[in-house]
């Protein structure tokens, strides 16, 4: 894909850069690949999906089935870690980017790094994280609904106990926030750790919303572009209820463009260094 250069527009405010599964757009998405790509490219932040598997272990993966971003088939709760590991969460994304050309490359052909395309442990992008060298923050979110519920912040929390991050000084200085659509993952999360930030996520903005309010306990609205292309008068709302406003998922140069007109505090984009480039903090 590609897109007309744009002029650097400055932000009057902080503006984070969030990597939406990583640097998406040019590697498979929550792949170790797409994760180092998004640090190098400048990324100030990841953002991640974290599902349970079969034996415990949180691994990043959007979908329930593992079906469209791997070569298995199956709900990533009904399999073990090791039959995770055994799948090809890359090539997906080199066929689509061939389909329809004249010549595709050799499939059968193995990776350089095999490791770098194999299903993604919250563990080890927590271990790529502390390793960046400079400050990256991590946005989790927690999908729901799924067989396990609760446990999936309660092995969440005890993951980021083992890292020294459940229990942060105050929100402000947390690498780490907990996002989600469901307000009881989130309500789970604030009672076990109120220190950490927490982020609801809307796709739509129901009247009960609109008026700036969010969950219990929660300081920061993730509403989708689509809401803020819609209803910018919704950000304003939130912005005078006090709270922080991060914004899903920003690719268009022309949205970047809105979200910082509003004053927005994170884009969260598949695009980061094309953003980054937009809002002329790299060349």
């Amino acid at each position: 894909m590609t897109h007309a250069p744009q002029h650097p527009i400055q932000a009057e405010h902080a503006l984070q850069v969030v990597a939406h599964r990583g640097a998406s757009e040019d590697a498979p998405e929550h792949t170790l690949a797409a994760y180092r790509k998004a640090i190098e490219d400048g990324a100030d932040a990841l953002e991640c999906d974290v599902r349970l598997t079969a034996d415990g272990h949180l691994v990043c993966v959007h979908d329930r089935r593992v079906n469209r971003t791997s070569n298995g088939r199956g709900a990533v709760s009904a399999l073990e870690l090791a039959d995770l590991a055994a799948l090809d969460f890359g090539s997906w994304k080199t066929r689509e980017a061939w389909r329809g050309r004249d010549e595709e490359p050799d499939w059968e052909h193995p990776p350089e790094d095999p490791a770098a395309t194999s299903v993604l442990t919250l563990e080890r992008l927590l271990s790529l994280v502390a390793d960046a060298g400079r400050r990256v923050e991590l946005a989790i979110e927690t999908k729901h609904p799924t067989r396990w519920a609760g446990q999936v912040e309660e092995r969440l929390l005890l993951l980021l106990q083992r890292f020294g991050l459940a229990a942060p000084g105050s929100a402000a200085d947390s690498p780490v926030r907990i996002m989600s659509f469901s307000a009881r993952s989130l309500q789970r999360v604030h009672a076990a750790a109120p220190a950490l930030p927490t982020v609801h996520l809307t796709q739509f903005a129901s009247p009960r919303l609109r008026d700036g309010r969010l969950p219990a306990g929660v300081r920061i609205a993730g509403p989708s572009i689509r809401i803020v292309r819609n209803h910018p008068a919704y950000v304003e709302r939130l912005k005078d209820a006090g709270h922080q406003v991060h914004v899903w998922t920003v690719n268009e140069p022309e949205d970047v463009a809105l979200c910082v007109g509003l004053g927005v505090d994170a884009i969260i984009t598949n695009r980061p260094r094309a953003v980054l480039r937009q809002l002329g903090r790299v060349d």
